[in-house]
């Protein structure tokens, strides 16, 4: 498989499971039940939370110890880095999340469905970031990282946008778009993710000495996206543990595919 190949079908996956779960709004009459909803953002903040350590702060690490460096200083710092970039991203940009009236960012007339859809675009970036950075890891020739365990780790974020197209999509009707534009709003919402992966291969190939810290900085970015918004959503209201146990299948399935395919 050469180097296009490969970078096309990564970015590409995790838009097709956005794809299909924002299709779900043609065949899903009523609104997602509140119990499959916090079983299903549990599991999307577990299959994060494993990426985040086993897809990309173990390989920064490691790669950046195969560089002659010590290790932990550059996954802290990029770490840190990427907690800061996302927490920067969430107070200028107007979002509203799915269970507050309240929008959070800077003051805005845009519309509720539209913040709604922004605040699934914030979460989805680090996302894309982690997607391309692990990539450009694969292709760079890094012997910390292969081509398997890239897509992967693109598989398992696949899976989780599959949920996540619909938990974004469903509410739209509800908010009195006709499900033709409650799909578009949530494909447009998962488009950034290939955008986010491109950018950041194109960025890591320029400057490829600091490929650890990007690894590390994505983490972090996709770790704010899990305390932030995930695991309060998963955790409000009644029945919680419902989300944790989507959390614990999530976080088990990420992990499998990244140590048995990485």
């Amino acid at each position: 498989m050469d180097h296009m190949t490969t970078v096309l079908i990564g970015v590409g996956i995790p838009l097709l499971g956005t794809t299909l779960g924002a299709a779900m709004v043609f065949l899903l009459k009523n609104e997602m039940r509140e119990g499959v909803r916090k079983a299903l953002l549990g599991f999307a903040s577990g299959v994060m939370i494993a990426a985040s350590v086993w897809s990309l702060l173990i390989p920064a690490i490691d790669m950046d110890e195969a560089a002659g460096g010590r290790g932990w200083p550059a996954a802290l710092i990029g770490f840190l880095l990427g907690i800061g970039f996302l927490l920067l991203l969430d107070t200028v940009i107007p979002h509203l999340h799915m269970d507050s009236d309240k929008p959070e960012g800077r003051p805005s007339k845009l519309g509720k469905s539209l913040m709604l859809v922004l605040a699934v675009t914030l979460h989805n970036l680090p996302e894309g970031m982690a997607v391309g950075v692990v990539l450009a890891g694969a292709l760079s020739g890094s012997a910390v990282i292969t081509t398997t365990g890239a897509l992967a780790l693109a598989v398992g974020i696949a899976i989780q946008n599959v949920p996540e197209g619909a938990i974004i999509s469903m509410p739209l009707i509800a908010n009195g778009l006709s499900r033709r534009r409650a799909f578009g709003y949530g494909l447009a919402s998962g488009v950034v993710e290939p955008v986010g992966a491109l950018l950041t291969i194109g960025l890591t190939a320029l400057v490829r000495p600091v490929l650890p810290y990007i690894l590390a900085f994505a983490a972090g970015a996709m770790l704010y996206v899990v305390v932030e918004e995930l695991i309060p959503e998963a955790q409000a209201g009644e029945h919680s543990n419902i989300g944790t146990i989507g959390a614990a299948l999530g976080f088990a399935l990420m992990m499998v595919l990244d140590v048995a395919l990485g």
